[in-house]
C-alpha cells in the first residue's frame, strides 16, 4: 500500500507513525517479536542499514517484525530482501536478544545469521543507506544493539566449533 506513495511522503508518514506506534506499544505493555539479520558477504563483512525514519543516525542490522506464527529464519530472509535487496543463504537462528524498551514495551529480537548474495541498495523509502562493513572497522555510529547481536553471534560461533 505505502509503496504506491511518492518516496518523500512515504518517509514522512514513517517518521510520524513510528513514535506513535512506540507509544502505543508502551501503553499496552506489548511484547513485540522481531528479527535482526547478521548477513555476511564472502569476505566476512557485515551488512548494515540506516533507516530513514527511526534512529536515522545509527547503522543497524536489517530486520523487522515477525508475523504471528512466522518462522524467524523466514522473516529474516524476507526482511533482508525487503530492506537491502539481498538474498539470505543458509540462514540459521542463533539466539534471542530480549530488551525492555523505554516506554515499557518488550522487544524480543530473534537473531538470524547467514551469507548474503547480491549488492545491497537503499530503497530511499524505509532505508536511507546500506553497506558492508568489516567487523574490525564498524562505523562509530553503529547501534549498541548491533554490538550485542555480534556478541551473541560470537558465542554461537564458538559453540558450533
Amino acid at each position: 500500500m505505502f509503496s504506491r506513495l511518492p518516496p518523500p511522503l512515504h518517509r514522512a508518514l514513517l517518521r510520524i507513525g513510528q513514535p506513535i506506534r512506540l507509544r502505543l506499544w508502551g501503553l499496552m505493555r506489548r511484547e513485540m517479536r522481531g528479527c535482526g539479520v547478521l548477513a555476511f558477504d564472502g569476505n566476512g563483512r557485515l551488512l548494515m542499514v540506516r533507516h530513514s525514519y527511526h534512529q536515522q543516525d545509527r547503522w543497524l542490522l536489517p530486520g523487522g517484525g515477525l508475523a504471528r506464527g512466522e518462522d524467524p529464519v523466514a522473516a529474516g530472509t524476507r526482511e533482508l530482501l525487503e530492506e537491502a535487496g539481498c538474498q539470505l543463504v543458509d540462514g540459521v537462528w542463533i539466539g534471542t536478544d530480549l530488551r525492555r524498551m523505554p516506554g515499557g514495551w518488550l522487544n524480543r529480537i530473534e537473531l538470524i545469521s547467514g551469507l548474503s548474495e547480491g549488492t545491497p541498495f537503499a530503497d530511499g523509502r524505509e532505508i536511507a543507506e546500506a553497506g558492508w562493513f568489516a567487523l574490525d572497522a564498524l562505523p562509530p555510529s553503529t547501534g549498541e544493539i548491533v554490538h550485542t547481536a555480534l556478541g551473541i553471534w560470537r558465542q554461537w560461533q564458538a559453540s558450533e566449533r
